[in-house]
């Protein structure tokens, strides 16, 4: 009865592969001014789902002024500083996000509209921080990059939940603006923009790229993004592991499916990030959706572990594997530990995986030896399973042929 109570608000979140996030742009393209795009989700900010269905169905007029009595709201919470001075934006455009309504009242969803402003630098050249207040309505992570495209600069930083504030970014000498003083470099040869570092190249944080952060911190960061996708986020990915369970719970039949299951989803993972093979959402989606009716159906009535299970089994995770590649199309890599990112992502989606397993096990494990186990337990988990996998390939099926 609990796992059906958590399998119940399942079936109602049919885009579980959307990572839900806040995202920061800003870019040095003009001497002398800054422009910034934030793509963010106004739910928490409106403060229902339906308040921000309307703002979006707003004829362009309407939607324009409301727009503009609500952006100081955005800018609240999402501060950029100059030192200790804030910068005064000027807004320049906004777009809607797009969908039905139900689409806005799905809370696994991304729903992000943008924001296009412009701010004149300061006189000063202290580094570039983003403030996000305490309290703040949005949605975490929050994926803020600064790019200087005049020197090729393009750096992300993430701010996860209870962070408040960004390692600050040095752009004197980088970027093109006529007030900036040129950076001098140290007896390495390396840009020393902040003016504090000495000759053996060591510094404050602000001069450090992203991508030479160390590989423990890029490596923790993407563990905890892996997590978050599947739990609380992945819930076609919870479903197909609870199918997995529910074959039997023994070590054997669970570590056997978990480890075929977790090399083919990473195999099609790095695949596809590195680009060698990708497959449209339009195929990968009804495809998730059709593998958790399936696995939960064969729990019924072919409920043994064998070589076609553990075929059947990589087979789907080579599309799972599609599916976090395409959730991940919009999530910025560091270039440097590209590898040790992916690494963390992987791992962080497989201990979101047992963390799975470890609650199933505790909620029903403990009668696993029971008789009436298979026929109270596993055959009517395993049918409410393969319900909710068939209605979402329905769904999908026929939100992809609109």
């Amino acid at each position: 009865m609990l796992l059906l109570a958590v399998l119940l608000p399942l079936a109602r979140s049919a885009g579980a592969h959307t990572m839900m996030m806040t995202q920061v742009l800003v870019s040095f393209d003009e001497p002398g001014t800054v422009d910034v795009k934030i793509d963010i989700d106004l739910t928490l900010l409106l403060g229902s789902a339906e308040a921000y269905y309307a703002l979006a169905s707003e004829a362009p007029e309407q939607q324009r002024e409301q727009i503009r009595k609500f952006t100081p709201r955005v800018l609240d919470n999402l501060q950029l500083f100059v030192g200790q001075h804030r910068l005064q934006f000027e807004f320049r455009d906004f777009s809607a996000a797009t969908g039905q309504k139900s689409d806005y009242l799905d809370a696994s969803l991304a729903k992000l509209s943008t924001f296009r402003f412009v701010a004149t630098l300061p006189a000063d050249t202290e580094p570039l921080k983003l403030v996000v207040p305490l309290g703040a309505q949005i949605d975490y992570p929050v994926a803020y990059t600064v790019q200087v495209p005049s020197a090729h600069v393009s750096v992300t930083r993430w701010l996860e939940e209870g962070m408040h504030e960004s390692d600050p970014f040095s752009w004197a000498g980088r970027a093109p603006a006529a007030t900036a003083s040129p950076a001098r470099r140290d007896s390495t040869g390396r840009n020393d923009s902040t003016g504090r570092g000495d000759s053996t190249g060591h510094g404050d944080s602000s001069r450090i790229d992203p991508d030479a952060l160390p590989w423990p911190r890029q490596l923790a960061l993407y563990l905890r993004l892996g997590f978050h996708h599947i739990v609380p986020e992945g819930a076609d990915h919870i479903l197909f592991v609870l199918g997995l369970f529910f074959l039997g719970v023994t070590w054997r039949k669970l570590l056997s499916q978990t480890t075929v299951f977790t090399i083919a989803h990473a195999t099609t993972l790095f695949l596809s990030t590195y680009g060698i093979f990708r497959l449209p959402s339009r195929y990968v989606e009804p495809a998730i959706a059709l593998s958790i009716a399936w696995i939960a159906i064969e729990n019924v009535v072919k409920p043994k572990l064998g070589p076609a299970r553990l075929a059947i089994v990589f087979g789907f995770g080579l599309i799972h594997g599609l599916g976090f590649a395409s959730s991940l199309s919009d999530v910025p890599f560091p270039k440097k530990d590209f590898v040790v990112a992916l690494l963390g992502f992987n791992f962080g989606v497989d201990f979101g995986q047992l963390f799975v397993i470890a609650v199933a096990f505790l909620a029903v494990g403990w009668f696993r030896n029971e008789p009436w186990f298979r026929r109270r337990i596993a055959i009517p988990c395993s049918l409410a399973i393969a319900a909710v996998g068939l209605a979402w390939a329905v769904q999908r099926i026929i939100f992809y042929m609109r």
